[in-house]
């Protein structure tokens, strides 16, 4: 037996570097996914064990020490992931604060309201010790803010309300607050005052200047919706962005052409490359004493890297820039440029810089793409795509299928939606964003050296105004965006690994991985959604009914509602999901397995509200001064257990709540004993 696993594994040597991605991957989700937070005794175990399996990896044949290798990485995972989370460590507010802000603007967007959103810096509250301040908080700019305009590195100062960041919605739910962790983003929130610049950014430019007046200059110069587009493309900045124009793109699955990732890297690097190629081929019998592809790949890299600092160095550009500088250094070491081994060395880069992104939705899709592609393209190494002028369209063609198709399950599980003409929409989109759209970005990073950049640009918009027309057009037809229904934890990591295994392992044996990815279909088929949710503030409740989510309020918990609604599936709004009920009455009651569920949302409703019978379930905004008989969640129970999910049974029904799916973590709130709420 021992002798079968030493040549069955032997046989997979050449392909044991492209398991090591996979099995740090592993190690991370195994840190994410655990309920505590482990301490100094459990990591020191770890680490004497990863010591006490490496030095056995050297006393067995190859086959066994790959296996050992693999769990020394598993292990490996485990610690990058507990190290980056306290690496990253810093205040989160505890409680509300409602006074003076004043900070340092790092970066600015727009809300899904549309609003103005600045991301602060080195930042003042009145009443918070400087040790307790977040080093980083988000404020939305709602009123009328026509007196400022702001600016990188501007101070600036207002009175608005700030909150921690929110945790999930319901158990098993997006965690917002693990994603604030990362980012050091200790308080979140909104103001209705006047905004004032205290101080002016230095005259001495930095780098984020340089890319938001580039921003500006590039919006001005080219108008319109496609001047945003443009500017997001080049900078990164995506304030000039409206709601509408993201929708449609969502809609279209064209909302990938927004995000600086592996396609524009790769774009540029591609131009870059073939434009230096072509360059030095036309220096007569001097080409053939240059090394002409490594002078074109060390440019192209010279090129990616500047475009990964103007374009902010985000998480997504750092991970497209770390593939496109895989490649290209493959090509200065003379070896293969598109290989299993190439993504496999990306991953692994990725996860070292940044472990969190194992849980992204970016580092899901682009690595899934980009290993679909290797394996087709490899595939049809040798084979014929056509006559050589319909080559680079066939593969094009080719390429848009296979990504559309490897991220469709990703997108789906990810924004709980299909695109039912996102293939088609990219199928026009994106040679246009290849042929026309990024050679004129970077023919207009050169012609600006004289001034002449405006010729470009002009053509960029061309092509990015056929980009928004495909997107609006197929945005408008019936039945554009199909909802889908979030899959159970875990089945994404099923698929994942399934897929990985068909495509990683040489051999019959392949095979193997379709059953999990059979067995993830089947489960996110037959999903099994909360029959109640409760908001963690109590301020709205949701009950499934044979017409779908029944809400409590037409208005109030937006974000809530809306992503109850998406997870179940369902494209309804949230004044449409309240209309299910029926009425209009201060006090909500809606029949449930038998009894009945209450929800009392402010002191009107409780005036209104009479007693319940046992069985029955109530949540409460407010304070009740009554003892009841049935099960109640009111303010101070919610603000211990977080969003609460109930589920009929024959037996009664079963709850669970955030706290207890996602234990306690460095990123989760403190117990409400030690908290130290702000007035």
């Amino acid at each position: 037996m021992g002798a079968l696993m030493e040549v069955t594994l032997q046989a997979q040597r050449s392909h044991w570097l492209c398991w090591a991605p996979v099995a740090m991957g592993c190690g991370l989700a195994i840190y994410f996914s655990i309920s505590f937070e482990p301490t100094v005794l459990h990591v020191l175990a770890l680490g004497g064990a990863i010591l006490c399996l490496a030095f056995l990896a050297f006393r067995f044949g190859p086959g066994m020490s790959a296996v050992l290798w693999l769990i020394v990485l598993i292990c490996l995972g485990f610690l990058l992931g507990s190290n980056r989370a306290h690496m990253v460590s810093a205040p989160v507010l505890q409680g509300h604060y409602y006074g003076p802000i004043e900070g340092r603007v790092i970066a600015i967007d727009r809300s899904a309201s549309d609003a103005i959103r600045l991301t602060l810096d080195r930042v003042i509250l009145t009443r918070i010790k400087p040790h307790e301040r977040p080093h980083k908080v988000r404020i939305s700019l709602h009123g009328d803010q026509h007196w400022i305009t702001p600016k990188p590195h501007q101070w600036v100062g207002t009175t608005g309300h700030l909150s921690p960041p929110n945790g999930p919605v319901e158990p098993a739910g997006y965690d917002f607050q693990r994603y604030a962790w990362f980012q050091q983003l200790g308080a979140v929130g909104y103001t209705r005052n006047p905004t004032l610049v205290l101080r002016h950014a230095p005259e001495t430019p930095s780098l984020v200047q340089f890319r938001y007046a580039l921003a500006q200059a590039i919006q001005t110069q080219i108008g319109g919706e496609a001047g945003g587009i443009a500017a997001a493309l080049i900078t990164g900045v995506r304030s000039g962005l409206s709601p509408g124009t993201v929708q449609a793109l969502r809609d279209t699955n064209l909302a990938h052409l927004l995000a600086i990732s592996g396609l524009h890297m790769g774009l540029l690097a591609s131009v870059v490359y073939w434009a230096v190629r072509f360059s030095v081929a036309l220096l007569g019998q001097t080409k053939f004493r240059l090394p002409a592809k490594k002078i074109a790949a060390s440019s192209a890299l010279v090129a990616a890297s500047g475009y990964l600092f103007v374009s902010g160095a985000s998480i997504a550009t750092e991970r497209a820039f770390v593939m496109a500088g895989v490649a290209l250094v493959a090509i200065l070491l003379d070896r293969r440029v598109i290989s299993l081994r190439a993504v496999a060395v990306a991953a692994l880069i990725v996860l070292i810089r940044r472990p969190e992104s194992i849980l992204s939705p970016g580092f899901h899709m682009s690595f899934a793409a980009t290993t679909a592609l290797v394996v087709v393209f490899t595939w049809l190494r040798g084979k014929s795509l056509g006559p050589n002028w319909l080559k680079p369209i066939s593969a094009t063609v080719i390429s848009s299928a296979v990504a559309g198709a490897a991220t469709a399950p990703f997108a789906a599980a990810h924004f709980n939606m299909w695109a039912s003409y996102g293939l088609l929409a990219n199928l026009l989109a994106v040679p246009v964003m290849g042929l026309v759209v990024a050679p004129s970005a970077v023919l207009a990073a050169v012609l600006s050296l004289v001034g002449l950049e405006s010729v470009a640009l002009t053509v960029m918009r061309w092509g990015i105004e056929w980009i928004l027309a495909v997107a609006h057009t197929f945005a408008g037809f019936d039945h554009a965006r199909l909802a889908i229904v979030s899959p159970p934890q875990g089945v994404l990591a099923m698929l994942s690994l399934g897929l990985l295994f068909c495509i990683l392992w040489q051999g019959r044996l392949r095979g193997v991985g379709a059953v999990p990815v059979i067995c993830a279909l089947v489960l996110w088929h037959t999903a099994d959604r909360p029959d109640v949710l409760i908001a963690d503030t109590g301020k709205l409740v949701g009950v499934l009914t044979p017409k779908g989510r029944v809400l409590s309020k037409e208005a109030g918990q937006g974000f809530v509602a809306a992503r109850w609604l998406e997870n179940d599936g369902d494209l309804v709004t949230q004044a449409q999901a309240a209309q299910r009920g029926g009425g209009h009455s201060p006090l909500f009651q809606i029949g449930f397995a038998g009894s009945t569920i209450w929800h009392i949302s402010g002191k009107r409703a409780a005036k209104l509200f009479e007693g319940c019978q046992p069985g029955d379930v109530v949540v409460s905004a407010v304070f009740l001064n009554a003892r009841l008989d049935c099960l109640l969640f009111d303010p101070q129970m919610l603000d211990d257990t977080g969003a609460i999910a109930l589920w009929r049974t024959d037996t009664g029904l079963e709850i669970r709540s955030v706290a207890e799916k996602r234990g306690q973590r460095l990123w989760s709130p403190r117990p409400p004993d030690a908290s130290k709420r702000q007035r």
